[in-house]
């Protein structure tokens, strides 16, 4: 009996959660979901050993892993996309055409750029060149007269993620804390607060 092929949503599914198939996907240009935040809670406040290696909870957060970020992208085939609910329901979508993650020796440090989609733009492009930043890990170059933040985005954020001063693409933030779950769209001037976001490795 002939085998049903396998749909590419579920394709995509399997590459989600079997860390074996990954590079399969990577192969085969499937979408590899990288991070996803259903609420803006406090799922991404993590350590910088708990973003190396990856994690998912119950309620659907997750991250793919840094290490594997650095894996998959080092070679500079892969775009990345933003795809961002508004909390009033509607969905706008960020793409940038070059994004490599380098390695943990360098802090994980990013490079991106090539804006596309009609988030407005700004966002993620802003952070192009930074490394990343744990609570127990701070590589941001923001300073803030606050001792409670010791002047480390992802204490007053709290997320981790590539910051600068701090973010302005918020997707790891949570909500209602420091500067909130919310993308800062440059071309339409304004923020643009967020429910859910998913980030994806597409070719």
């Amino acid at each position: 009996m002939r085998r049903a092929r396998q749909s590419p949503q579920l394709r995509t599914c399997c590459c989600i959660y079997l860390t074996k198939l990954l590079f399969c996907c990577a192969a085969n240009c499937i979408p590899l979901l990288i991070q996803q935040n259903v609420d803006g809670s406090d799922s991404f406040n993590r350590s910088w050993a708990e973003f190396k290696v990856g994690f998912k909870d119950s309620r659907g957060n997750f991250w793919l892993g840094n290490d594997l970020l650095h894996q998959l992208t080092t070679n500079g085939r892969y775009k990345l996309r933003f795809d961002l609910q508004a909390r009033s329901g509607s969905w706008v979508y960020a793409e940038y055409g070059w994004f490599i993650v380098t390695s943990e020796a360098t802090n994980y440090l990013i490079h991106v750029s090539g804006y596309s989609g009609n988030a407005g733009g700004g966002g993620f492009a802003n952070h192009d060149g930074m490394m990343f930043t744990t609570y127990d890990r701070d590589n941001d170059p923001w300073i803030y007269d606050n001792a409670k933040y010791r002047n480390n985005c992802a204490l007053y954020n709290g997320g981790g993620f590539w910051y600068k001063k701090c973010a302005q693409a918020s997707v790891n933030s949570m909500r209602g804390r420091g500067e909130d779950f919310r993308w800062l769209a440059n071309r339409l001037r304004r923020n643009l607060m967020l429910q859910k976001t998913r980030m994806w490795l597409t070719c």
